[in-house]
């Protein structure tokens, strides 16, 4: 009798736990969802700031007034930092510049006590940011690229099936991971804050530095004024720049060998000034003490750099 009672209290327990779980907590959950999106609740503060904050180059005042006066320089370099997407400011990014810059100079005078060749030293291992921040962009870009087929075409889908223009770029913004799927949500709310949606697409085409961005551009607005089925033209936008992205990675691949081989020639010569400079400081320092000696340097430089170029342009291939 007693084990009966156990098993009959037992089964209730675990009905009744799972019940509260699977059905009262659930229901309970969805009720104070909806009820805190019914209250009303009274601003915080009496007054609205709607103006827009100017956009902060450093949080240094002094370096912010400074790259603020320094338009002419900061503004290209702010459009890099933003459109590669590291979320850094423009004074973080010219204090990592000058952190890579001194240690260079004050390594090489201290090991030659040389000021012009620490200086160049110093401004070889302080482009090493700006260099990084071009690669990060180039392949925020590439990945856009990569992604921006399937936004058109999911935005044709969307306008397929009933849907606005203005709705296929919410989608695609809900649908798409970063970057596309950002730079679309941006394009969104530009346009659904105000701002009319020729201005919000030309803003896009200049923010993405992308052909296949002023394409789509260029065929939104060009349909808006000269109508026709925008969603035809946009599948067929997308076939086109997925078959320009095929060409693009088998010329790459095609070309692979030889921006290897432009690196390792490129990179032969300093690689060899550095491993000399260490097993060899005698020799260095002796070519670097007879003034024929600085000029043979400055010569090599010279070659280096229009050789460098050379070779880069030989192994960039256009597409």
């Amino acid at each position: 009798m007693q084990i009966i009672a156990i098993t009959f209290l037992g089964v209730f327990v675990a009905v009744l736990s799972a019940y509260w779980v699977f059905v009262v907590i659930p229901e309970r959950r969805g009720q104070s969802v909806l009820k805190r999106r019914l209250r009303w609740e009274a601003p915080v503060h009496a007054g609205l700031d709607l103006l827009k904050k100017p956009q902060v180059l450093s949080s240094i005042a002094t370096l912010n007034v400074a790259l603020t006066k320094l338009d002419g320089v900061s503004e290209p370099l702010k459009e890099l930092v933003d459109q590669s997407g590291l979320g850094l400011t423009v004074g973080s990014f010219l204090l990592l510049t000058s952190a890579c810059f001194l240690p260079g100079l004050v390594g090489v005078l201290w090991y030659t006590a040389i000021g012009w060749l620490g200086a160049i030293a110093g401004g070889i291992l302080g482009l090493a940011p700006y260099v990084a921040l071009r690669q990060v962009h180039a392949q925020r870009i590439r990945k856009f690229e990569e992604q921006f087929p399937e936004a058109i075409q999911l935005i044709a889908r969307a306008m397929r099936a009933g849907h606005a223009f203005t709705t296929g770029l919410k989608m695609t913004a809900d649908e798409l991971p970063a970057p596309c799927g950002l730079e679309f949500k941006v394009l969104y709310e530009q346009q659904n804050y105000g701002a009319p949606l020729p201005d919000a697409l030309r803003s896009f085409a200049a923010r993405v530095p992308s052909l296949d961005a002023r394409f789509f551009v260029t065929a939104v607005l060009t349909q808006r004024e000269a109508g026709g089925n925008l969603a035809e033209v946009l599948d067929r936008l997308s076939g086109v720049m997925r078959e320009r992205f095929r060409i693009k990675r088998e010329v790459r691949v095609k070309s692979a060998h030889g921006r290897i081989t432009a690196c390792v020639l490129a990179g032969m010569p300093p690689v060899l000034a550095i491993f000399l400079l260490t097993e060899k400081p005698e020799a260095v320092k002796l070519l670097i003490n007879d003034p024929l000696g600085i000029r043979m340097l400055l010569a090599v430089a010279v070659l280096q750099i229009v050789g460098t170029l050379i070779v880069r342009k030989l192994a960039d291939i256009q597409y």
